[in-house]
């Protein structure tokens, strides 16, 4: 491996910085975006939710048991779950993240006065956690399956490797190499034989060992990913499929058990298989996850189906009122997808993106940045509460979105990935540039030869379908330009200096002697559409959904309208009107009885059809208490 100097990244910041694969990442120095969608949800991340959760996590105590640990402080002091750390670690990653994108001062203070408060609690051989090993603590390591020590020090790696990639190095590097080593020297070949409960570890080692050149960390992440699957953890009441620790990663054909802790597995795999050219390993993963899309993903991209263990369902289980699909297996699924599309260049990976961007990661937060889903719903059989801005909640799936959860990982998840969200929208390949998502934004880099390129890329993207590329400058030459039609754009077409052609979905690319001022314009067919299901989804048979582009809509009611009772009528397709999309559609009341179970259909009464306006899912329980569902019965 290339030895990098700490803190050089020339792109300006990336999360993700492969040694080799099809595509190379631009970072947030040639990537900005500036109005539209995403820019108003950074604007907002930056400027409120950032402040949030440090607000929360000091209120709570989550930051102050760093200096609890220094003072010799133990068990009956510290604040928070075992895994509190970890938030803290985000949160820093995220504000490491939001100073690469806005050179803001202020922020740069924050991390650096969070790192200092963080440095206090390391221990003089590397060792950082302030759940374990302290006055009437449980012991190191002592609960590899639920104690998320190693987690916690993924989150730390990561944080520190965003703070190096957006500014010189300094000390919270070096906290996470000494973190890293501890775990390397513990862990590695001649020390304990065990893994993590909750991976995470892995692919942060990875991306350190990016990051510092240094080949111990590789190896150990290799080492994490090769245990995993050998049932070495204690058995779990949901058995070990929850811990990701049932199967071999290379033997297993789809991901299972808890949603989060199945992805992140899977991202860490994909970056050891890239680093190392395992190939085998690389289409494994690939392989595991192409069938999770295909049998175990909802409509919107959520994954994980099932509240007790936060883990994916069987083959067609996807209940939409019992859609768990939180919003960290969201953030994680775009992780693993963009990895995958990086490595292998397929554009369907793109599509996944998009998909759980406009309907998980844009449903999550609310309009004031201060509140949030940690499950997403598909359907909404009560009407949602409002619940107080000054306390946490308990319980995790359902309800509105609240200031704040006892387990509150899903915030500082969201605020990391907006934060660095112009890192994910375009790449550079062997020639070229290729844009992978549509927003407002520039773009100024250097082609693989050397060449400067700049575009200029304006959307109204996704309320209108019209995308625009102008090259604002450029070094001259030809290069190719690589723009994505999504899969459900069948009649696109793609306008170049050269002419007007249709363009089937998938990459579709120009090859031309761009000058300034040349344009190339995608123009895709944003009209609402019916979504059928596969019949083997039970829980959904009988029902229609209604996409838009990339968003997927949902039936909202604020009053007394029982929308268990709707019924929509498949022979008028959805149409646009008013600024959503209207169906025509029927209530009915159905006689009330005994027993719910008959020889013959219970005998309903309809109402007169009506034109019923859908919303897009990302914005309901915007409005107040509301009741809502994505798949509507047919009449």
């Amino acid at each position: 491996m290339t030895k990098v100097a700490p803190g050089t990244d020339p792109s300006g910041g990336r999360p993700v910085v492969p040694s080799h694969g099809v595509l190379r990442p631009l970072g947030l120095g040639e990537v900005r975006v500036v109005d539209g969608f995403w820019a108003v949800r950074q604007r907002l991340n930056g400027a409120a939710t950032l402040d949030h959760g440090r607000s929360w996590m000091d209120k709570l105590g989550w930051t102050g048991n760093f200096t609890a640990v220094r003072a010799g402080a133990g068990e009956v002091d510290r604040r928070g779950r075992e895994f509190s750390d970890s938030e803290v670690y985000k949160l820093v990653e995220a504000m490491s993240w939001e100073v690469g994108r806005t050179a803001s001062t202020d922020r740069d203070r924050e991390v650096t006065e969070l790192t200092e408060l963080i440095a206090t609690a390391q221990a003089p051989d590397g060792y950082l956690g302030t759940a374990f090993g302290g006055p009437g603590q449980r012991p190191r390591y002592s609960d590899l399956a639920s104690g998320h020590e190693l987690y916690c020090t993924g989150h730390l790696l990561q944080a520190a490797v965003a703070r190096t990639r957006t500014g010189p190095a300094g000390p919270l590097l070096e906290v996470a190499r000494r973190a890293a080593d501890h775990v390397c020297d513990t862990f590695g070949p001649d020390g304990t034989w065990g893994v993590c409960g909750h991976p995470n570890i892995e692919p942060a080692l990875v991306e350190l060992a990016r990051l510092t050149g240094e080949q111990r960390y590789l190896d150990q992440a290799g080492l994490f990913v090769r245990r995993r699957g050998h049932q070495s953890l204690p058995q779990h009441h949901f058995g070990w499929s929850y811990y990701s620790d049932d199967v071999p990663v290379r033997r297993a054909t789809v991901l299972r058990g808890h949603a989060v802790r199945a992805l992140y597995l899977a991202c860490g795999a994909v970056d050891v298989a890239v680093e190392t050219g395992d190939g085998e390993l690389l289409a494994a993963v690939a392989a595991q996850f192409d069938r999770t899309l295909a049998r175990r993903t909802y409509l919107t991209g959520g994954m994980g189906s099932r509240h007790t263990d936060e883990a994916f369902g069987d083959d067609f289980v996807l209940p939409p009122d019992r859609s768990y699909s939180e919003t960290c297996a969201g953030v994680a699924a775009i992780m693993l997808a963009w990895r995958l599309l990086l490595a292998t260049g397929a554009s369907r990976y793109a599509d996944v993106i998009e998909r759980i961007l406009y309907n998980v990661v844009a449903t999550a937060v609310s309009d004031d940045g201060r509140a949030f889903f940690y499950a997403n719903t598909l359907h909404q059989r009560t009407r949602t509460v409002d619940v107080p801005t000054d306390e946490q909640q308990l319980g995790f799936g359902g309800g509105p979105r609240a200031p704040w959860f006892e387990v509150s990982c899903c915030l500082p998840n969201v605020a990391r990935l907006l934060a660095s969200l112009s890192t994910y929208l375009v790449t550079a390949d062997d020639e070229g540039l290729r844009i992978h998502q549509y927003t407002d934004a520039d773009v100024d880099t250097r082609l693989p030869d050397g060449r400067r390129v700049a575009l200029r890329m304006r959307t109204g993207y996704p309320d209108d379908g019209v995308v625009t590329v102008r090259v604002t400058a450029t070094d001259g030459g030809g290069f190719p330009l690589t723009l994505r039609v999504p899969e459900w754009a069948t009649d696109a077409v793609l306008v170049t200096p050269t002419g007007r052609r249709p363009a089937a979905p998938g990459p579709v690319t120009v090859r031309h002697a761009f000058a300034a001022g040349d344009e190339v314009r995608l123009e895709l067919p944003l009209r609402p559409r019916f979504t059928h299901p596969d019949p083997r989804i039970d829980a959904v048979r009988g029902c229609l959904a209604v996409e838009r582009g990339p968003v997927v809509y949902c039936a909202e009611a604020l009053a007394d309208e029982d929308l268990d009772t709707l019924r929509v009528d498949p022979e008028h397709p959805p149409v646009d009107a008013d600024g959503g999309v209207r169906v025509r559609a029927r209530f009915t009341a159905v006689a009330e009885g005994a027993w719910p179970y008959g020889p013959t259909p219970r005998p309903a009464r309809e109402s007169p059809r009506t034109d019923l306006r859908l919303l897009p899912y990302h914005r309901w329980a915007r409005r107040g208490p509301a009741t809502m569902r994505v798949w509507l019965p047919v009449t």
